[in-house]
């Protein structure tokens, strides 16, 4: 980052305004005790960066699951994220893709076997099942499963055991976790294929705004952001919906001032993938951050950043432990690289070591204020 503002400085500009972007009241987050991977990382003000649980912590289970996303609450996440698709009867369930041979076992369902078909997703040929092509009682069948299996062994030892959740099960579970555990959980919802789903008769943004106003959540402070990758949907909902919404974007003209500006028209963050913020060099190490947050800042929008995952082979090179693709690194040194280039979220698969690593920043940051 180019900007002349010290680090310290930095950081507590970070934590005076998060929270009015989101609207997240000031309410102590701490997660119970007595689970293998619970952080009891005491008081912090939720005006420090947030940590979204990304589909869950679905570095230990998998992803979008009721059991992902109580995962992650109770690793101390400040929201989680479900990806939405429909249903063909229009309901809402969180998949991060409408095909869903990957992540469930509907390969083993002789009774769906005729459904398997190839459709063009935006633009792309794609072969397997979809959500659009199941009922939801169809859908509850079906159990997830790890999506990653490769990488991630030891979440295969919950293949079978999960339905597929839908919007409004994520919504009442963070409800309650709320209630339970006396601090605000957020959810960060992302329309998955939006303008597909349109053109199909199952529109994305009706139910999922019909679905906050529901549960009292249509307005701008309450524990909710809205993502997506299409713009066009993103400028729908800012009509109909008073919640924050996130731009996601992953090449560098998508974030030249211009279009950073152009973005503050409907949305109040920005989310680019990580090599956006620190680009990685010939070697895959991340050093000096881009000018992306100063730039982002300077027209009125927030940044969050994906995805932190622990395993060395979404890590930069210079972050990475051993040589085996699919072990562990340190991934806490990569997050406090990115809180220290002024970045206000970041998504992770593994919220138990980001909520770590954010309160030490946090800690870290006030002592040398």
């Amino acid at each position: 980052m180019t900007s002349r503002t010290s680090p310290a400085r930095r950081a507590l500009l970070i934590l005076a305004s998060t929270a009015v972007a989101l609207g997240v009241a000031a309410v102590p987050a701490h997660a119970d005790r007595g689970h293998g991977h619970d952080h009891d990382h005491g008081p912090h003000p939720a005006a420090a960066p947030l940590v979204i649980a990304h589909r869950g912590a679905s570095g230990y289970r998998p992803e979008h699951t009721l059991a992902a996303y109580r995962l992650a609450i109770r690793m101390g996440a400040d929201y989680v994220e479900p990806d939405l698709v429909s249903t063909r009867d229009g309901v809402l369930v969180a998949r991060h893709e409408n095909e869903i041979s990957g992540t469930t076992d509907v390969a083993a369902h002789p009774e769906l076997a005729d459904r398997r078909t190839t459709k063009t997703i935006d633009g792309v040929a794609v072969t397997g099942w979809f959500t659009e092509d199941l009922t939801l009682a169809e859908l509850k069948t079906l159990r997830a499963k790890e999506r990653l299996p490769e990488v991630r062994p030891g979440n295969t030892r919950y293949d079978g055991r999960f339905q597929i959740p839908t919007l409004e099960e994520v919504v009442d579970l963070v409800r309650r976790e709320s209630r339970r555990r006396g601090r605000v959980i957020g959810i960060a919802p992302e329309t998955k294929h939006p303008t597909y789903f349109d053109s199909i008769g199952l529109s994305l943004e009706e139910p999922l705004v019909r679905t906050l106003r529901r549960h009292g959540l249509d307005r701008r402070n309450a524990e909710v952001v809205i993502q997506s990758f299409e713009s066009g949907n993103l400028r729908e909902l800012a009509r109909m919906t008073r919640v924050p919404l996130v731009q996601l974007v992953e090449r560098p003209e998508q974030v030249a001032p211009a279009q950073l500006a152009d973005i503050a028209t409907y949305a109040a963050w920005v989310g680019p993938t990580k090599d956006l913020v620190l680009p990685r060099d010939a070697g895959g190490a991340i050093g000096a951050p881009s000018t992306l947050v100063r730039d982002a800042h300077r027209a009125g929008l927030k940044v969050v950043t994906w995805t932190m995952r622990v395993e060395n082979q979404f890590l930069p090179a210079n972050h990475r432990l051993g040589t085996d693709p699919n072990a562990k690194g340190d991934l806490a040194g990569e997050i406090a690289a990115f809180l220290d280039a002024g970045v206000d979220a970041l998504f992770s698969d593994n919220p138990d070591i980001a909520v770590a690593a954010r309160d030490r920043w946090v800690r870290k940051a006030r002592r040398a204020a």
